[in-house]
């Protein structure tokens, strides 16, 4: 069992910057592939990067790339926002893939979620 909480969400205005961080409990963390989803009202949840078990290989969304960066330490898995537009509003959520070999990009593969944090990006 993995439990997840997300914090560093907030108010921004557009042009600025958060670092969400994910922080873990449970044993086994580092064996599990993690990704950050959002969701924005009225939107289906979307993947936004991903980050491999031992944080050599990542992936991010095309709407995010070159600003957004995931890592990760021994406990906790983190979100560096930067370029904040309005777009990105949305609840943030923290995921761990339970589903070996499967493709990253689909929150099917997540089986366990935090209980998300809002970001709002004020224009």
């Amino acid at each position: 069992q993995v439990q997840l909480v997300e914090s560093g969400g907030g108010l921004v205005q557009a042009g600025g910057s958060l670092r969400l961080s994910c922080t873990t409990s449970g044993r086994s963390f580092s064996a599990y592939t993690m990704g950050w989803f959002r969701q924005g009202p009225g939107k289906e949840r979307e993947i936004v990067a991903a980050i491999n078990r031992s944080g050599g290989n990542t992936y991010y969304a095309d709407s995010v790339e070159g600003r957004f960066t995931i890592s990760r330490d021994t406990a906790k898995v983190y979100l560096q926002m930067n370029g904040l537009k309005p777009e990105d509003s949305a609840v943030y959520y923290c995921a761990a893939k339970t589903t070996y070999g499967a493709d990253w990009t689909q929150k099917a593969n997540y089986g366990y979620w935090g209980q998300g944090t809002q970001v709002t990006v004020s224009s």
